[in-house]
């Protein structure tokens, strides 16, 4: 405690500095009028007023970084129905995915939640569907499934938004055990099912799906991918250790080959993956991003497989697709052996400019992280950067590389959850349901943040979808997760203002509307960045379209670039442009 000495004890106003001097110490000024008679009645009131400090620091609580949004605030008390039953059939384990969309074209993120339905082995007992869920724009959501007429009506899996129209507004797709359905976006807060008009009609498993322009003509392609041949063989497994019937592993089944569809420009779609490398590689596809591995301006495909060989699918032009994953070195582990791929990611998260990958596993399978060597090959780095330590006793599903905390450096959260609810009875170490991980990305570096995350990240789910998207417009990425037979987790994002940013709605002309394959370029306080505007990713989800840029400190972007797709690959520049803020920019 300090106190100047000019002011007598019979002074009328007084000023106390009270400091406390251990690590993290901290000065405090109390000012005010009191009428004191003696010297020692200043010291005994002023002690007075220092004691509590010394004692107890008064030290506002950070807020964590991310906070769980509960349904009485959100809104949201849509729980996904797995359909769990003593066969223990295998469709029930998978769902759901969940989706960020502005389907009204406001400005603001709505949600939206797959379930599952009646199909070959399930009846419910009472209607169930899918939900829509606007935004308020005050942090709560409306449910508007009934109006908008997306209710599902299949064994829901996953959704891929995507305006494939161009006409402005996001078009829906819902993959299925089943029947998938396309839902094209009427432009007044209604769906038309346009499944069977469209040429999507096909029945099947079908889990992850990608809008993106394959073939440069400024229309969003569709890349879907197919799971097992479920319906034909259809059983469950039993008895395990227990004498009961479990989730059968994948490898018993039969694999099927993906599909690719072209936009024909008139709403409808033509199947072109016969007779590609697409349709030769038979796998059980649960997740995929749509990326351009070789800067060639191509957009490419990396396929997450259960228990067979993932893909990388190089698009040589002309329709032409060569399957790479083997030369590549993302197609097995370290030790040759195929694993159960799920979620699946691309980013850039060394900054070297060329697009790195990242695919989750179940447990004792190892996640990796390949970083890019600028050759159609990979090298896996998950464990120099922490995540196989991590990762080894947990099941990956849903997944994101995205800028948490707006420094710029790409960062990473995964959604984990094992897929047999009976592990436990028979594991010592596997659990259900596992808890959430953060990575904080530190100059190219991952580092494990989950400790500092919040309670959210204490906590365990069965979780499987996960999308990004900033539902209140803070600038600040949120999460939301699919819960397997539970209600959704929203994740508000509270790390704070200290960082910058920008926020882009990219709007392409002669490009695709959606600028998918569009290489962002900024410099912000001398530290330049690039970004490319990739596709899909994670398990059965879709996140936010719009690009965040994280700033650090700089309070402006000295330049922005665009480098639009083909067939303009037009470059658009602007400068001197403000932060902390959303703005469109159409293709010139």
């Amino acid at each position: 405690m300090v106190f100047y000495p000019e002011l007598a004890p019979d002074s009328r106003y007084f000023t106390i500095f009270l400091w406390a001097g251990w690590p993290g110490s901290f000065c405090h000024r109390i000012e005010g009028h009191v009428s004191f008679s003696t010297r020692r009645n200043f010291l005994v009131a002023a002690a007075g007023y220092a004691a509590p400090w010394l004692v107890r620091p008064a030290r506002a609580a950070a807020p964590p970084i991310f906070e769980s949004v509960p349904p009485d605030k959100s809104g949201i008390a849509w729980v996904h129905d797995n359909a769990m039953s003593p066969n223990r059939y295998l469709p029930e384990s998978m769902g759901p995915g969940c989706a960020f969309l502005d389907y009204d074209n406001d400005g603001w993120m709505d949600i939206y939640l797959v379930n599952s339905g009646p199909c070959d082995f399930f009846k419910p007992g009472k209607p169930l569907r899918n939900a829509l869920y606007r935004n308020n724009r005050d942090g709560t959501f409306t449910d508007v499934t009934a109006k908008a007429g997306v209710a599902g009506g299949t064994f829901g899996m996953g959704a891929a938004v995507g305006d494939y129209d161009n006409d402005g507004f996001p078009d829906l797709l819902v993959t299925a055990y089943g029947s998938m359905i396309l839902y094209r976006n009427n432009g007044n807060g209604t769906f038309t099912d346009v499944t069977e008009k469209s040429g999507l009609g096909m029945t099947g498993w079908t889990t992850s799906a990608v809008w993106f322009d394959y073939d440069n003509d400024g229309r969003l392609d569709l890349f879907v991918c197919s799971f097992v041949d479920y319906a034909t063989q259809r059983f469950s497994c039993g008895d395990n250790k227990l004498g009961l019937k479990y989730y059968c592993i994948p490898r018993l089944f039969k694999p099927t080959h993906s599909f690719l569809y072209r936009n024909n420009g008139n709403g409808t779609f033509t199947e072109v993956s016969r007779g590609t490398g697409i349709a030769r590689a038979l796998g059980k596809g649960l997740g995929v991003v749509a990326t351009d591995v070789n800067n060639d301006g191509r957009m490419d495909l990396f396929v997450a497989n259960d228990t067979v060989q993932n893909f990388l699918f190089i698009n040589r032009g002309n329709g032409q697709w060569e399957e790479a994953a083997v030369s590549a070195e993302v197609a097995f582990s370290e030790n040759g052996q195929a694993r159960s791929g799920m979620g699946v990611d691309a980013a850039d998260f060394d900054g070297d400019g060329w697009e790195d990958l990242f695919v989750a596993n179940i447990d004792r399978e190892m996640f990796s992280l390949y970083r890019n060597q600028h050759d159609e090959t990979f090298a896996d780095v998950a464990f120099d950067n922490g995540v196989t330590q991590a990762t080894r006793l947990l099941s990956g599903w849903g997944l994101k590389f995205f800028d948490y905390d707006n420094d710029g450096f790409v960062d990473l959260i995964l959604a984990n959850g094992h897929p047999d609810d009976m592990i436990e009875r028979y594991s010592t170490q596997v659990k259900y349901k596992e808890p959430l991980l953060l990575f904080h990305n530190q100059n190219g570096k991952l580092r494990d943040a989950s400790a500092d995350a919040g309670p959210a990240f204490t906590g365990t789910f069965a979780a499987r979808g996960l999308a990004v998207g900033d539902y209140d417009n803070d600038g600040r990425l949120d999460v939301l997760v699919g819960v397997n037979g539970g209600a959704p987790v929203l994740l508000h994002n509270n790390v704070g203002a200290a960082n910058h940013w920008l926020g882009l709605k990219l709007v392409g002309t002669r490009a695709n509307r959606d600028a998918i394959g569009a290489r962002i370029a900024w410099s912000a306080g001398g530290v330049r960045r690039s970004r490319l505007k990739n596709a899909g990713g994670s398990y059965l989800s879709c996140h936010d379209p719009r690009e965040i840029l994280g700033l650090g400190p700089a309070t402006k972007v000295d330049w922005l670039e665009i480098r639009w797709p083909a067939p303009s690959k037009q470059v658009d520049r602007y400068t001197d442009l403000g932060v902390d803020r959303y703005m469109e920019i159409q293709e010139r």
